[in-house]
């Protein structure tokens, strides 16, 4: 990506996390990314397509940092309360990236790979080890109550009623009581140190 485009996504991000694609005007996006406006015109198709663009990056991007950031030969519970963790503890970090997620996590079809990209592995694994206790035709249905708990979780960061501390260790234990994982075991995984997440080279 160009150090231009770089900017526009960047701007459209902050932008398209506080207001619909329809609210945005090419010279807001331009004022915002630091840019003329004959330079938005000149890289973009529409702001329609840029936010295509954008979600698609997001999902994808915080796809690959944490799968990148797990050992695979740690257990796939840890993995996976690492994984809620890191979302939450992002959201904390980069409040427009947070904002945007739980914008548009439940209607926008490449923000929902997010629940149902990598993590589907990392939840499989954990069910043909015996981690979890549930049948796999709920699959559908476990994906969605961790990406639900996930969003509540940074909607409570967010609205400043939780530390992303407490509320990503919490999550991550709740989540992994509702699969099956020992109420003690729960507790001690989701209290871990948390690893960094890994950058993209």
């Amino acid at each position: 990506m160009t150090p231009v485009r770089k900017r526009l996504h960047l701007a459209a991000l902050q932008l398209f996390a506080e207001k619909g694609v329809s609210e945005i005007s090419v010279s807001e996006l331009a004022q915002v990314a630091g840019v003329a406006r004959g330079t938005v015109y000149n890289n973009l198709e529409s702001l329609e397509s840029l936010f295509t663009d954008v979600a698609n990056e997001l999902s994808a991007e915080m796809n690959q940092r944490v799968v990148k950031s797990a050992d695979p030969q740690l257990d796939p519970a840890q993995r996976l309360a690492n994984g809620i963790r890191f979302y939450i503890r992002r959201a904390h970090e980069e409040p427009q990236w947070g904002a945007f997620i739980i914008r548009y996590a439940t209607n926008t079809e490449s923000l929902q790979d997010l629940w149902t990209g990598p993590p589907v592995q990392d939840v499989l694994a954990g069910l043909a080890r015996s981690r979890y206790s549930f049948d796999q035709s709920m699959l559908t249905s476990v994906m969605s109550l961790i990406g639900g708990a996930v969003l509540g979780a940074i909607m409570l960061v967010l609205d400043g009623r939780k530390t992303w501390r407490d509320a990503g260790s919490e999550t991550a234990e709740l989540v992994l009581r509702a699969l099956g994982v020992a109420t003690d075991e729960a507790h001690r995984l989701a209290r871990l140190d948390l690893p960094a997440l890994a950058t993209l080279d």
